[in-house]
């Protein structure tokens, strides 16, 4: 398989899931292991670029695929906008449920880059978050879709004013 676009390759048991190919074999440890039962999203990596909870893959279907994780959202140095939104306007606290949401949401964007409120809850709806009540988690994506549609020239725009789109 291809992991953040490096190939590959390990002898492992059929019953691996892919969770603990990433964190025990690759040593890619952003993806968290919650629940092992689909539940909670923490577990959300891309599998040739959809999001799919890695408690639920065995590792041995990813053979041949390509696989991204929460490690690959930083490209040179550079945070993805996801990761700056979620820094900007406090989208986390115990950071848990965090690299699966980041991933949903840069899913999201990358289908819609404009998304309302409710496609945003709509999105991350199969994540469990115990800390947020999600308000700050909607935020930090309407953060990041407005500074990738433009807003990027000015940093001065305070993540309330983003978020609530009165950003000039």
């Amino acid at each position: 398989m291809t992991v953040n676009g490096e190939e590959v390759t390990r002898e492992i048991e059929g019953r691996l899931l892919l969770i603990h190919f990433l964190r025990d074999h690759l040593g890619l440890t952003g993806t968290h292991w919650g629940c092992d039962t689909s539940n909670c999203g923490t577990c959300v990596v891309w599998l040739d670029g959809e999001p799919v909870k890695s408690c639920t893959v065995l590792a041995a279907m990813a053979g041949g695929h390509e696989v991204r994780t929460v490690e690959d959202l930083e490209q040179d140095g550079k945070l993805d906008p996801v990761q700056q939104g979620f820094m900007e306007c406090h989208g986390l606290q115990c950071g848990f449920c965090t690299p699966g949401m980041m991933m949903t949401a840069r899913a999201l964007l990358d289908r819609n880059p404009d998304p309302s409120a409710q496609e945003i809850r709509e999105a991350i709806s199969g994540q469990i978050c115990r800390c947020t009540g999600y308000a700050t988690i909607v935020r930090s994506v309407q953060w990041a879709a407005a500074h990738e549609a433009g807003s990027r020239t000015d940093e001065t725009d305070s993540p309330e004013t983003v978020a609530t789109g009165t950003a000039s």
